[in-house]
């Protein structure tokens, strides 16, 4: 342990910003303690609750994920010194109990003039994008005429499908893409249009409605955005057009650079790569089905899974499915689906 520094010129950040190698001012004001590890602990509900930071000389502080930690800033510019953390923040879970000053390890004497513990600089923030770019959007074509009217064309096409003329008559009504329903609507008939019948050149104008709207915060719109992203993506990489089915990628992926806080951007990185990698692709739901002998249920179990592929295939594969294995799976389940 060491005495912290003389400065009281502080800034603050969050708990959550801290690394190891941080030199850390413990509860009581007067020691500190370089982080050997960080570690965070999330809540029942997913969302970070505890940031534990495990000491080099043992023990462990616990400091809630809100809580501030105290910067000097007198440190050279481009980097922050970590100088203590917020009074009440934490406690040690060794036998020693920071907040008290007492310590089994003798204390070291504290030089005359103590240098600053200088540590690296804080991750940028992602920039936020709320919506696609002109130059993203420019290489989408445009809707050949109104949506209800690409919507009568693609029924006219095809006038014996009973899936397409369904979906149809309810968005002849009229497209209102501030409801969650008409957006459901459109997706399952771009999917019904490629999967079932398909027609990639319909099922791509169809999805082209959806694939340039952007996020707007509500996650159950942008769940039949997503969907169509996905499959226009695997349609053009199909088709060979890999610059458009690129643009569709990065539209897909524009809500995950929203976050501004780089501690939450970090946590959700971390939550999304361990869903990615961890993918629901209903086996037990589809081996069920086909015991049950029931082909129908079977069917509708293995449309969600194909779903749950091209996603993941839009996100170029993850740590425990690479991209031709996908590809492989993607083409079994559309001769499953077709048949």
């Amino acid at each position: 342990m060491t005495h912290p520094p003389a400065s009281r010129n502080y800034s603050e950040q969050q708990a959550g910003s801290l690394q190891a190698g941080d030199h850390l001012i413990l509860p009581d004001g007067n020691r500190s303690a370089e982080v050997q590890r960080v570690d965070v602990e999330a809540d029942d509900f997913g969302t970070p609750a505890m940031v534990l930071a495990t000491l080099s000389g043992g023990g462990v502080l616990r400091i809630a994920a809100g809580s501030m930690i105290r910067l000097t800033v007198d440190a050279e510019p481009g980097t922050s010194v970590i100088f203590g953390a917020a009074a009440g923040s934490g406690t040690s879970d060794d036998g020693d109990d920071p907040a008290s000053g007492q310590s089994s390890e003798p204390e070291e004497e504290a030089p005359d003039t103590a240098a600053a513990v200088v540590v690296p600089p804080q991750p940028v923030a992602p920039p936020a994008v709320s919506e696609p770019s002109e130059a993203d959007l420019a290489l989408i074509p445009a809707p050949d005429g109104t949506p209800e009217s690409v919507v009568e064309a693609v029924a006219g096409a095809h006038p014996g499908s009973v899936g397409v003329q369904l979906l149809s008559e309810r968005l002849a009504k009229g497209i209102n893409t501030k409801s969650g329903s008409c957006l459901k609507d459109l997706s399952d008939l771009a999917h019904e249009l490629f999967i079932i019948l398909k027609d990639a050149e319909n099922a791509l104008a169809v999805a082209d409605l959806l694939n340039v709207l952007p996020f707007d915060g509500n996650p159950d719109r942008w769940a039949s955005v997503e969907s169509t992203l996905a499959l226009s993506s695997y349609i053009c990489g199909q088709l060979g057009q890999e610059t458009r089915a690129g643009i569709y990628e990065k539209l897909l992926r524009a809500p995950e650079a929203m976050e501004m806080d780089p501690f939450k951007a970090r946590i959700n990185a971390k939550v999304r790569q361990r869903s990615l990698n961890e993918p629901n692709l209903y086996d037990k739901e589809i081996f069920r089905s086909i015991d049950n002998a029931n082909p129908d249920a079977e069917r509708e179990w293995r449309l969600l899974r194909l779903e749950a592929l091209l996603f993941l295939r839009a996100h170029g594969g993850s740590e425990t499915i690479g991209a031709t294995e996908l590809d492989r799976r993607i083409g079994n389940e559309l001769e499953s689906v077709r048949a």
